[in-house]
């Protein structure tokens, strides 16, 4: 493939919901194209695009990928990303090294769920777009119901550029309205101009004059004399399209039936005429490396090889075997080999220009978001993805042994591979927990860990982190007393045990009262041990104990048989005694959850969280119809909130929380814990 200068290059993300056939888009480009000579099926299994294992098993994207396209003595790079929610992570990552958005939606459905997401996403990054209504030729479409859709979520800026030449399965062309010269594709990858259907000059007439009516706001010029009544030439008006186009102003919707690769090439040709190239979508955050190497790092991927590092050059050109200094770490990275990617394919090359995509094997310190650059003055990064919080986490457990000693190594390259996801452990349960975007993506990464490093993981709900207290104040005796032969060993003492605020700074607080040297001060710290040893126990659900006070008050020691191993048994046993005549509750943590969602599903959602033992504490107005909800409910209710709040909003909604404060369990779950607990340890003594 030969190098293409900036101005010749078109850097464009593919969006949508799930299922709108963007990965078949692509596959349609490069047989039009002429990259391949077999036109890749997703249905089939053979798609140049998804040809990762879980990919060709499940038929849908799961990472982002840059595909080169020659096109017109263009070179369009095709960022395919996934659909699914769970990897949001990976559009983010798309839309980051992207000038442009292609938004994908489908005749029979129009905006899904995963196109407003999207579209958000690229609003973010302040990305031009266009549209392609895709499956134009399946049953129960219609590609004006698909325009009234994406008119009525996104208002007046969408203006058709295409018009479809039949209906459903009669579907084979598209009518440019500028040109108003009609195409039809039919038999392989051939277009041909025909002339246009007499039924379409009434539908042609109309939107050509609302696609002008809206392209010349971009230029004064041309609307005046657009005003005045004067005919506009096309070169005239394909300026103000493209120049709207680029500045956002408005957003061409194209039609086309990728799976039957219709109105593919024409589409291709809109991507090269009317979006910008890096040279038009210059980043604020490149321009302060001037005439210096600036790479920034998308997607990080563990291969034989070793790990394969996915780029955009934004300024210079990267040259085979330079050296470059990550931004971040200030470590030298060597650009050995280059190579461009064509799906599971790979092409040397020895230099990539400014705006290019490419990449490099076995980068040492440098991962997804890592900015690299030739000066070893410049200290401030490309601005890094903008990735969401996990908000899903279940516990882990290696399956065997074997396992175990690979675990570790595989969570590494799992977390350096998606940067949405989270290994951790909790110091207390001491279990390993992962965390993602949802319960397919948690799915899909650990067959993924099984596949690719041969390590089998189990899965299940993080425990949670109880805790004990008591309610009243009692005193107690514990008495140590054993004769073995020689030395025996004796301890006995008196307890007061009482409830501290539950706002206290410190959970436990021990207290010395002996008068007179009853007990002998080397052997309280033995007390002491006790007492606490016994607290981290627990005496109910076998939780620690927080918020208590212990004052030893009184007790006895014998001069031979004494030692402070005799009162740290004899203060466990007072513990043990006192403790279940103080009324012991358990505490269990609740969580702040902050929860954004659309007007129209508050209902469900506070309905939702009263049935989890939540309280609702605030609402609060946003823009877009959209609304945040503050709630304080149980930890143990939101272990799978992701997945209920998915289902009551259809993925609309989101919701981020962090640890409040501990709080009594209701008696009904505490006696469910309890027993729980008492059946475990039956079955460990068995």
């Amino acid at each position: 493939m030969k190098v293409y200068p900036a101005e010749h290059i078109r850097n464009v993300a593919l969006i949508s919901h799930v299922g709108a056939g963007k990965t078949s888009l692509i596959d349609a480009a490069l047989y039009d194209s002429g990259a391949v000579t077999r036109h890749g099926k997703v249905d089939e299994g053979t798609s140049v695009v998804d040809y990762d294992p879980e990919e060709l098993k499940r038929r849908m994207s799961l990472q982002v990928k840059a595909l080169p396209v020659e096109w017109n003595d263009h070179k369009i790079n095709f960022i395919d990303t996934p659909g699914y929610p769970d990897f949001v992570g990976e559009v983010k990552a798309g839309l980051r090294v992207a000038d442009a958005a292609l938004v994908v939606v489908t005749a029979e459905k129009g905006v899904e769920v995963g196109t407003e997401l999207t579209w958000q996403y690229a609003d973010e990054r302040n990305l031009p777009r266009i549209v392609l209504v895709n499956k134009l030729d399946r049953e129960n479409t219609s590609f004006e119901q698909a325009l009234t859709s994406l008119r009525n979520q996104f208002g007046s800026r969408i203006v058709p550029l295409q018009l479809p030449i039949g209906e459903q399965a009669s579907f084979n062309g598209v009518v440019d309205l500028v040109t108003q010269k009609g195409y039809t594709f039919e038999g392989g990858n051939s277009v041909q101009e025909v002339s246009v259907p007499s039924q379409l000059e009434d539908q042609i007439a109309t939107y050509r004059e609302q696609l002008i009516e809206a392209a010349v706001e971009s230029d004064d010029t041309i609307m005046e004399k657009f005003l005045e009544g004067e005919t506009l030439s096309d070169e005239e008006i394909n300026a103000v399209i493209k120049k709207g186009t680029r500045s956002g102003t408005i957003i061409p919707v194209l039609c086309g039936s990728a799976s039957k690769n219709i109105g593919v090439q024409t589409l291709m040709d809109t991507i090269v005429n009317y979006l910008p190239s890096p040279l038009d979508a210059v980043a604020e955050d490149a321009a302060a490396f001037g005439d210096n190497v600036s790479t920034f790092i998308f997607k990080t991927t563990n291969a034989q090889v070793g790990t394969i590092s996915s780029f955009r050059v934004f300024s210079g050109t990267l040259k085979a075997d330079m050296h470059l200094t990550n931004v971040g770490t200030r470590a030298d990275e060597r650009m050995s080999q280059l190579i461009i990617q064509h799906g599971k394919t790979q092409e040397p090359t020895t230099e990539i220009p400014a705006g290019d995509f490419g990449a490099v094997a076995k980068l040492s310190n440098s991962h997804t978001g890592d900015t690299l650059t030739s000066s070893k003055e410049i200290s401030t990064p490309l601005d890094s993805i903008n990735l969401p919080l996990p908000c899903y986490t279940v516990a882990i457990v290696p399956h065997s042994q074997a396992d175990l000693d690979k675990m570790s190594n595989a969570l590494a390259r799992i977390v350096e591979e998606d940067r949405t996801i989270r290994v951790s452990r909790d110091p207390e349960t001491a279990e390993v927990l992962l965390s993602g975007m949802g319960e397919t993506h948690i799915q899909i990464l650990v067959e993924s860990i099984k596949r690719k490093y041969s390590v089998d993981l189990q899965t299940h709900d993080q425990r949670i982190s109880y805790r004990e207290t008591i309610r009243k104040k009692v005193r107690a005796n514990g008495r140590h007393k054993r004769q073995s032969g020689g030395h025996g060993q004796f301890g006995d003492v008196w307890l007061e045990i009482e409830p501290l605020p539950r706002d206290s700074e410190q959970p436990f607080v021990f207290e010395d009262k002996i008068v007179g040297g009853v007990v002998p001060g080397q052997f309280i710290p033995g007390v002491e041990k006790g007492i606490r040893e016994s607290l981290k126990r627990g005496f109910i659900s076998g939780h620690p104990m927080v918020y208590v006070k212990v004052a030893l008050v009184d007790g006895k020691y014998h001069p031979v048989d004494s030692s402070a191993q005799s009162f740290e048994v004899a203060a466990s046993l007072g513990m043990q005694e006192g403790v279940p005549q103080a009324n012991p509750v358990l505490l269990e943590p609740i969580m702040n959850v902050t929860i954004e969602v659309p007007e129209q599903n508050m209902g469900d959602v506070m309905s939702d969280i009263n049935t989890k033992r939540g309280h609702v504490m605030g609402m609060e107005s946003l823009e877009n119809g959209m609304q945040r909800i503050t709630a304080a409910v149980p930890q143990a209710e939101m272990l799978h909130y992701a997945t209920d709040l998915r289902s009551i909003t259809q993925g609309r909604g989101s919701f981020s929380m962090e640890f409040s404060q501990y709080s009594e369990v209701p008696p009904n779950v505490q006696q469910e814990i309890i027993a729980s607990h008492k059946k475990q340890e039956e079955a460990a003594h068995k």
